[in-house]
């Protein structure tokens, strides 16, 4: 079960990392490090890990596989709650093991990323409302059938899984350089900040429509926000994850805030310059840039690319 919202966050040790580092081996996508000059397709110069090359063309395959991976010995199936990344993902990590997974989606999921987790397999459940809405009815489904319930983003299994990519960073980008990462729960910023403290600063990028974890780092807890925007199927999480707000607390972690039009023009850009195409919350991170909000010389991560018009090819296994 999630752990309550006064529960202390339990953050995973550098041992529970460098485990991750090592399951993950073989298993997941090394994405590559883009480095583009001022002027191309920003003013300042950016480097890109495109992370949209991963499997299920998101991060989110990394923390559902670790997850998976080390459920409790015995699992006989999956459960998971999201705006559709996480589902896809979940779905792929659980045919990888061989365990039938049932997702559980809101309502107005888009129908590119409802479709992603059907055809990697899963159950796919719609539920009437928004993600917290999908969360109870995945909880649920978990007590009542003993199914091993996969965390979005708040649980130290993910994070340690979302890790491995800070620590590919580690081996692409000189120490210093900030690295700039799209923030809905925390779990990628948390992971790569865990992964990457005291070598590079990492800066959680948020749209403004939906700030969990600056209202958080405001009030000195995680509080529940009003979400929306363009992003909101990836980054609108009501309520930023335990984990992620102790591991800002304790890095000193800074946010920035952006806007619909930035993300829409960082898509636009990526697109017309790359032929990338990026969903808004994979873009979001690239918003700052574009904003001009950014420190400078950043590493983006490009975070997701299940974009609505993406054509339909039969997903890998």
């Amino acid at each position: 079960m999630k752990p309550t919202t006064d529960a202390a966050p339990v953050v995973p040790e550098p041992a529970e990392l460098t485990a991750a580092t090592e399951r993950l081996a073989g298993r997941v996508r090394w994405t590559p490090i883009l480095a583009l000059p001022g002027g191309e397709l920003c003013e300042s110069a950016v480097a890109l890990k495109v992370e949209t090359l991963q499997h299920t063309g998101s991060f989110k395959a990394r923390g559902a596989l670790n997850a998976v991976l080390t459920a409790p010995v015995g699992t006989t199936s999956v459960s998971a709650a999201s705006g559709g990344n996480h589902g896809a993902a979940v779905a792929w990590a659980a045919a990888q093991a061989g365990l039938p997974a049932h997702v559980f989606v809101p309502a107005s999921v888009p129908e590119a990323k409802a479709r992603l987790v059907e055809e990697y397999g899963a159950t796919l459940h719609r539920v009437d409302g928004f993600y917290a809405d999908a969360l109870a009815a995945s909880l649920a489904h978990a007590d009542r059938h003993g199914a091993h319930h996969v965390d979005a983003y708040d649980a130290p299994a993910v994070v340690a899984g979302q890790s491995t990519l800070g620590r590919e960073l580690a081996e692409q980008v000189e120490p210093g350089r900030p690295v700039l990462v799209g923030c809905g729960g925390g779990g990628l910023f948390s992971g790569v900040s865990l992964a990457l403290a005291g070598r590079n600063p990492v800066v959680a990028v948020e749209p403004a429509t939906a700030p969990s974890l600056t209202r958080a780092l405001d009030a000195g807890r995680a509080v529940d926000v009003e979400v929306g925007g363009i992003a909101v199927d990836s980054l609108g999480a009501r309520r930023a994850g335990g984990i992620a707000v102790e591991v800002a607390r304790r890095l000193d972690s800074t946010t920035l805030l952006v806007g619909d039009d930035d993300i829409a023009e960082a898509q636009n850009r990526l697109w017309s310059t790359l032929r990338l195409a990026v969903e808004p919350g994979g873009a979001t991170a690239l918003a700052a840039v574009v904003a001009g909000l950014s420190p400078a010389d950043p590493v983006v991560v490009l975070s997701g690319a299940n974009v609505p018009t993406a054509p339909r090819l039969r997903p890998e296994r």
